[in-house]
């Protein structure tokens, strides 16, 4: 591919942006959610349908799919796209933050990180050159820099040295991507909720150089009111030509107060999994289709909502077959929160482009407030 990855800013109202990102394999419109699909499946969807709720690019994990079914073995299968019949844009993170978690299983060095399978016990290594390395393999469109990240709350020290690690990882996770016309990589911003630590990280990032730069290191304990404190400066640090990607967020909330604060993209594993534990995001908040209420209730879910769980069942059978265990409920709940969460892209991008954002925004907390329709 000889198609550079390009971001262009198409409007903006307030903070907030709207613009596409062009790959080779696809525009991606900005304000963009990421479905996660973790192990090359967004659980309990096809390709099609995730397609159908109107995402644009996927997410897919290093950390995972380096384990099973290993890199190796997607390259020779043609790749990520074509292994799991996903022709358009795929991002991939660098399995930083998947390690962070193992916690006793992994040994951290300048050189990286060594960790135990938590599938089998194996000993692996992930290094900053090893995982760009498996994003090649992987054949992803965006690359995401291998860095280090500290649950929080932590000591301002342990962040500094985190913040500092992870930046000489970005340049040596630079060094081994080398030049790949048709392929993307992204830095990731570190420093906790300090914010002379976030400025050393943009610094150091702007002046290595990347296609995008991500958020990193905020929805991993501290909270909402903090994550959107750091939100009020952190992205006015990158540039803003450059996508800004906020990673692993989150819930609709979390994600319009982060649009309006200046971000980009997003991911998250919470419409999906909510989808297979009876949980419904809507207008109107969450709804937990296990409660009894929703029993003898021959209405949609939404009757606004255009996704087939809304289209064609009741809330009785939703509530039926999720209580039954049948794994259509997860089928039909997962479609409809991605379904969901993809009309809140769409109307904030609208929003943006007609400059007007904040009533968009007014309405949409507004309407989360009056709460879920009266039960029958």
């Amino acid at each position: 591919m000889t198609q550079r990855v390009a971001f262009e800013l198409m409007a903006t109202d307030g903070g907030a942006r709207t613009g596409v990102i062009s790959t080779p394999r696809g525009t991606i419109r900005t304000p963009a959610f990421m479905p996660v699909g973790t192990v090359a499946t967004v659980k309990a969807m096809l390709p099609e349908s995730v397609a159908a709720t109107g995402a644009d690019i996927l997410l897919g994990n290093t950390y995972h799919l380096m384990l099973r079914p290993g890199a190796e073995r997607i390259a020779g299968l043609g790749g990520l796209h074509e292994f799991m019949n996903w022709p358009g844009p795929i991002l991939t993170d660098s399995g930083g933050f998947q390690v962070m978690s193992l916690a006793g299983l992994r040994k951290l060095t300048e050189k990286g990180v060594t960790f135990r399978s938590h599938i089998d016990g194996s000993r692996h290594e992930l290094t900053p050159e090893r995982s760009m390395e498996i994003q090649r393999l992987l054949g992803s469109d965006i690359v995401m820099c291998f860095d280090e990240c500290p649950a929080l709350p932590a000591e301002e020290t342990t962040v500094a040295e985190s913040m500092r690690l992870s930046m000489r990882w970005a340049q040596r996770s630079r060094d081994a991507f080398g030049d790949r016309p048709g392929h993307a990589l992204f830095g990731i911003m570190q420093g906790g909720v300090t914010r002379d630590l976030r400025a050393q990280s943009a610094d150091a990032l702007t002046s290595i150089g990347f296609d995008g730069y991500a958020i990193g290191g905020l929805a991993v304990g501290e909270g909402q009111a903090a994550m959107f404190g750091v939100l009020d400066y952190a992205p006015g640090m990158l540039p803003a030509d450059k996508p800004r990607y906020l990673m692993g967020v989150g819930k609709p909330d979390d994600i319009v107060g982060a649009v309006k604060r200046g971000v980009d993209m997003m991911d998250c594993v919470l419409p999906s999994r909510s989808g297979r534990t009876g949980q419904a995001w809507t207008r109107r908040g969450q709804v937990n289709l296990k409660n009894a209420r929703h029993a003898d209730d021959p209405r949609p879910l939404d009757e606004d909502c255009t996704c087939p769980a809304c289209r064609g069942y009741s809330r009785a059978y939703l509530h039926h077959v999720m209580r039954a265990g049948e794994m259509i409920s997860g089928m039909l709940l997962t479609w409809h929160n991605l379904h969901y969460y993809q009309q809140i892209m769409a109307g904030m991008r609208a929003a943006i482009a007609e400059g007007r954002f904040a009533a968009w925004e007014a309405d949409f907390h507004a309407t989360r407030a009056a709460g879920d329709i009266a039960p029958l």
